[in-house]
């Protein structure tokens, strides 16, 4: 179950995306998702993705970049949403692996069947690979 932190945490991706997408519906662009992190002080930074047929990165991968640039060390929980309001995102595999291994602890607001849930991001990455293993 969400609670109100989480919805204001979604508003911020929501924003941060709305604010930095580079076309209109239908059509490619750069930035397509908005990422929100809180950290466990509850300062929130923002980010958004940068396609690139290449790899760019997603914007869980920026936002934990730009937490660390602004000193934040211990981040709470995390959220990423499509433009144009369509909704909150789960993670892909490469960022889940990415938070299980510098935030374990880290909730992950995710889509579930009919609602929006709120996971240990562990358990959206069972049997993870481990890098001490």
């Amino acid at each position: 179950m969400l609670d109100a932190e989480d919805f204001d945490l979604i508003r911020a991706a929501e924003q941060v995306i709305d604010g930095a997408t580079d076309s209109g519906p239908g059509e490619p662009g750069v930035h397509t998702v908005g990422c929100a992190i809180r950290s466990s002080d509850g300062s929130i930074q923002t980010a958004v993705n940068l396609y690139h047929f290449t790899g760019g990165p997603c914007a869980e991968i920026v936002a934990l970049a730009s937490a660390r640039a602004e000193g934040i060390r211990s981040l709470a929980r995390i959220v990423a949403v499509r433009r144009f309001g369509r909704g909150v995102i789960g993670p892909c595999g490469r960022c889940r692996q990415v938070l299980a291994d510098y935030h374990p602890g880290i909730r992950v607001v995710v889509p579930a069947k009919d609602q929006l849930i709120s996971v240990v991001v562990e358990d959206l990455l069972p049997l993870a690979f481990s890098r001490e293993e």
